[in-house]
């Protein structure tokens, strides 16, 4: 039987889309599996353009976008496919966090099949699916805890918590019979739970691993300032003090962190923060759960408001957060005194909001990653047709070049595989073999 290997069938030269297949005799475990922002996707689906829903995994293996890997789809989400439904092939599939380009493909999963992750990251698959985002399918879940190994057969999987722009990721040490492999998942050392990232670097160079997988998202050209969680804190409270208008602001929904951040910077400037009924409602779900840091609560942590957009239909969800929620015409008759945050899938309120020119908005998300990014595009053009203030103020949720270089040299794995990245080759750390990987090759680790 050949030793121990590793299969990457997703997170290849592109951003997103992690599928790692770990193999040691009889045992395989699937590590994240979820979509990429890889621009091949983008040449079928877009937006509105989806596939079916009835189809799925027929739709996405037409175009490759999904690995074609027998013993690992659900009967439902094989509907259709010329891959036949077979009986679980993959012992258990590993999450490292609840973003969705490491877990949007898990409702596609046979439902035998187990799922380990957090219990942080299982609250929030939770909010996510409550608040009608996204759905994970039914799965036999299994919670993980820090640091405690969890074997099957010739393999043992030990978590280690890092840190990331979202609560609860985390990192793995996977021992085979021929070494140990350590995966990153996404991670920084600039954030604020950088201690965790710097205790799982400390026990990965003890364990003196054969193969490193590593996230590079920031590899090659990277526009984004190495801004830390405080340094944001710092130039949105100057930013604050300076400004008599109405400010505001988008983040990414989940990113609870930030969240925090802006919210404690607007009391500090002795104004109300606002909030979208979503994150009103994530950030109930999640308050006072074990793992998660102390979190603002709509109707209990005071200048917390929540802005009640105008729609046809509420879904049930948002219902509660109703009662008291503001309205265009209170942020435009108390703008002075209010840090509206707002998704940009809302800047159609912008019409009815309608700012004052000049006003500050804090743009505290990544740089887009390349020059040719609609989105930014499209943002720009809303903010230039209102002439508000761009301020970009964001510390990212992983590590920079310089980083990645120096722990690659720090832990000198025999081979390091960068991933998670569009610019793999341009990764150059001493001490370690650089391979960029190809789609669906086995590479063995270390010697059977």
């Amino acid at each position: 039987m050949p030793g121990p290997s590793v299969t990457f069938l997703g997170g290849v030269r592109e951003i997103g889309g992690n599928k790692i297949l770990i193999e040691d005799g009889p045992e395989r475990i699937l590590f994240d599996f979820g979509p990429s922002f890889s621009p091949r996707y983008d040449e079928f689906y877009l937006n509105y353009l989806k596939p079916r829903s009835t189809s799925p995994v027929k739709d996405l293996l037409e175009f490759d976008l999904i690995p074609r890997v027998p013993g690992l789809y659900s009967r439902e989400a094989l509907h259709g496919a010329d891959l036949k439904h077979e009986a679980p092939k993959i012992d258990a599939v590993f999450l490292t966090h609840a973003h969705f380009d490491h877990a949007g493909y898990l409702e596609f999963i046979d439902p035998d099949i187990p799922v380990y992750l957090g219990a942080d990251t299982k609250v929030l698959l939770e909010a996510i699916e409550g608040s009608g985002t996204n759905g994970y399918g039914q799965h036999p879940w299994k919670l993980l805890s820090p640091d405690a190994p969890v074997e099957l057969g010739n393999l043992e999987v030990v978590p280690h918590p890092v840190d990331h722009s979202i609560p609860g990721a985390y990192a793995y040490l996977v021992r085979t019979s021929s070494g140990t492999v350590a995966y990153t998942g996404d991670f920084r050392k600039h954030g604020p739970r950088a201690e965790l990232t710097e205790r799982f670097l400390e026990r990965t160079a003890k364990e003196q691993p054969e193969v490193l997988i590593t996230e590079g998202t920031r590899l090659g050209p990277d526009p984004r300032k190495n801004f830390t969680e405080q340094t944001v804190r710092s130039e949105v409270d100057s930013l604050l003090e300076r400004t008599t208008d109405l400010v505001l602001g988008t983040c990414y929904p989940r990113d609870i962190d930030r969240i925090t951040t802006l919210y404690e910077a607007a009391q500090t400037a002795g104004r109300s923060f606002v909030v979208s009924l979503k994150t009103a409602f994530l950030l109930t779900a999640v308050a006072g759960q074990p793992g998660f840091p102390p979190v603002p609560v709509p109707g209990q942590s005071p200048d917390l408001l929540v802005y009640g957009r105008p729609k046809r239909r509420y879904y049930h969800w948002e219902e509660p957060f109703l009662s008291g929620a503001v309205d265009a015409d209170y942020v435009r008759s108390n703008g002075k005194r209010l840090f509206l945050m707002l998704e940009m899938m809302h800047f159609p309120e912008l019409i009815d909001l309608r700012p004052p020119k000049g006003s500050p908005f804090v743009y505290s998300m990544s740089e887009p990653f390349s020059e040719e990014d609609l989105e930014a595009e499209v943002l720009q053009n809303w903010l230039d047709h209102f002439e508000l203030r761009k301020h970009s103020l964001h510390a990212s949720g992983h590590c920079s070049e310089t980083e990645l270089l120096a722990i690659a040299h720090h832990l000198k794995p025999t081979t390091t595989y960068p991933i998670h990245t569009e610019h793999p080759d341009e990764f150059h750390p001493k001490g370690t073999l650089v391979v960029s990987p190809k789609l669906g090759v086995p590479y063995p680790i270390g010697t059977p």
